[in-house]
C-alpha cells in the first residue's frame, strides 16, 4: 500500500491509515455510530455504538482485507491470493478478492458457522475446511501458500491490514469528536491496534480499551510477559476472537497505543447480545458485543464520556444465537430452569402449575422423569423451562415453590 521504507519499530503509521481511508472510499461504507440511552444511563454517561456490523460482508474485515490485496503486485495477484478465518475475514478476502478481479482460496476451520461458509463461496472464494481452531486453519492456509504460490493474507498480522482496520479510528474521530474512550474487541489484535494507531497520534487523551474473552485472552499475559505467548485450546462462544495468540506486528502496536486489555465472561457476551438485539435493534455477534459485555461487567470503570463500543461484527450463525440468547436470557433472570420432585398422582402437575400461575411465570417446557434411583416409588421428578421478569421474578417463583411444599433443585 505504502512506498515509504518499511520500519521495523514503526510497521505502521498515521499516514498508512489516512492512505487506507482514501483507498476504501467507495468501497468500504462509513458505519453509523448510535447512541444508546440505556448504556448511557447505565455508565453515567453518553455511549455510542460504532456498527460495524452494518459494514459490508457484516464485518470491519473488508477494510483490511481490501487494502493489503490492493497493495500486491501485478504478478503476485496473477497466483491468487489464500486465507484462513473463522469467517469475518474470510468474507472480507472473499468480497476484496472479487473486487479486484484476484482468486481467493479461503481455510475455514470445521466447525465454522454456516451462514459464514457459505457467504463466502458466495463472494466467489474457492472454501476448504480444515483444522477445528482457528491456528490450526492458519497453519494450513500457510502450507497451501507455500505449495501453490499464493499470497497468503493474514487475518490480523500485517501492517496492510491493521492500517485497513485503523480506519474505523479515523471515523470515530470524525464522527465523535469529543469521544473519551473507545472499547475493541480483540483476538489476534489487528483492529485494536489500527484503532489505537490512528486516535492516540491524533488524541493522546482518549483511551484506548481492549476486551478479550476471559477463555481467550491471550493479550494479558502476553503484556504482562512483555511479548506474544500462547493460550492452550482457546474456548469461547465469541469465534470472532476465539485466537490463541497475537499477532507480532499488532502486540508491538498494542504495547504502545493500547491503555488496558479487559476480560469478560461467557454470561457477560450473552447479556451483551441479547441487550444489542433488545435495546439497540441490533444483530451482533457475540465477539463484537464484547466490548458491550465489559460495559455491562464493571459501568463504573470507564470515567467521563463519550465511550464509543466498536461492534465489529454481525455475522452470527442462527443457532448459535437462539443458545446465547437463552443463556442470555437465563444470566439475566429472564429465563429459568428448575427440577422439584413430586408426588406420582392424578393432579399433582395442575397443582403446581396453579402455583406458577399465581406468580406470573410462564411455563414454556415440561419434563418428567420417573426412573430414577434417587427417586422413592410414589415420587416423580418434573423439570421446568420458565420465562421469568428479572432475578427478583426468580426469586419470588422459587420462594412460592419452596413455600407450597415442593423440593426445589436447580
Amino acid at each position: 500500500m505504502s512506498f515509504r521504507t518499511p520500519d521495523p519499530f514503526h510497521p505502521v503509521i498515521l499516514d498508512d491509515v489516512r492512505g487506507a481511508q482514501k483507498m476504501l472510499a467507495g468501497v468500504a461504507r462509513t458505519t453509523a455510530l448510535e447512541s444508546s440511552r440505556y448504556l448511557s444511563a447505565l455508565v453515567g454517561a453518553p455511549v455510542h455504538l460504532k456498527c460495524e456490523n452494518l459494514q459490508r460482508t457484516g464485518s470491519f474485515k473488508l477494510r483490511g482485507a481490501y487494502v493489503r490485496i490492493a497493495g500486491l503486485r501485478p504478478e503476485q495477484r496473477a497466483a491468487g491470493v489464500v486465507a484462513a478465518s473463522a469467517g469475518n475475514h474470510a468474507q472480507g478476502v472473499a468480497l476484496a478478492s472479487k473486487l479486484l478481479g484476484v482468486h481467493a482460496t479461503v481455510f475455514m476451520p470445521v466447525g465454522a458457522p454456516l451462514p459464514k461458509v457459505a457467504a463466502t463461496r458466495d463472494y466467489g472464494a474457492d472454501v476448504r475446511l480444515h483444522g477445528h481452531v482457528v491456528d490450526e486453519t492458519l497453519a494450513a492456509a500457510e502450507e497451501y501458500a507455500r505449495e501453490t504460490g499464493a499470497i497468503f493474507i493474514h487475518p490480523f498480522d500485517h501492517p496492510d491490514i491493521i492500517a485497513g482496520q485503523g480506519t474505523v479510528g479515523l471515523e470515530i474521530l470524525e464522527q465523535c469528536p469529543e469521544v473519551r474512550t473507545i472499547l475493541v474487541g480483540v483476538g489476534g489484535g489487528g483492529l485494536v491496534a489500527g484503532i489505537g494507531l490512528a486516535v492516540k497520534s491524533l488524541r493522546p487523551d482518549v483511551r484506548v480499551i481492549g476486551v478479550q474473552a476471559a477463555g481467550a485472552a491471550a493479550y494479558p499475559p502476553s503484556l504482562a510477559a512483555g511479548h506474544p505467548v500462547s493460550v492452550e485450546s482457546p474456548v469461547t462462544i465469541a469465534d470472532g476472537i476465539r485466537v490463541g495468540r497475537p499477532g507480532d506486528v499488532p502486540f508491538a502496536l498494542v504495547q504502545e497505543y493500547v491503555d488496558e486489555v479487559r476480560t469478560v465472561s461467557e454470561d457477560d457476551l450473552a447479556s451483551a447480545l441479547l441487550l444489542c438485539l433488545e435495546r439497540a435493534k441490533l444483530v451482533v455477534e457475540p465477539a463484537g458485543a464484547s466490548p458491550v459485555a465489559a460495559l455491562l461487567a464493571d459501568p463504573g470503570a470507564f470515567g467521563r464520556g463519550p465511550v464509543v463500543a466498536v461492534l465489529s461484527g454481525g455475522n452470527v450463525d442462527p443457532l448459535l444465537m437462539q443458545r446465547v440468547l437463552r443463556h442470555g436470557m437465563a444470566a439475566g433472570g429472564r429465563y429459568l430452569s428448575l427440577r422439584l420432585k413430586v408426588t406420582d398422582r392424578p393432579g399433582a402437575l395442575a397443582t403446581l402449575l396453579a402455583v406458577l400461575t399465581v406468580v406470573d411465570a410462564n411455563v414454556l417446557d415440561v419434563g418428567h422423569v420417573r426412573t430414577d434411583p434417587r427417586l422413592g416409588l410414589t415420587e416423580v421428578e418434573v423439570e421446568l423451562h420458565l420465562e421469568t421478569k428479572g432475578p427478583e421474578h426468580c426469586a419470588e417463583v422459587e420462594a412460592a415453590l419452596r413455600e407450597a411444599g415442593y423440593t426445589v433443585l436447580r
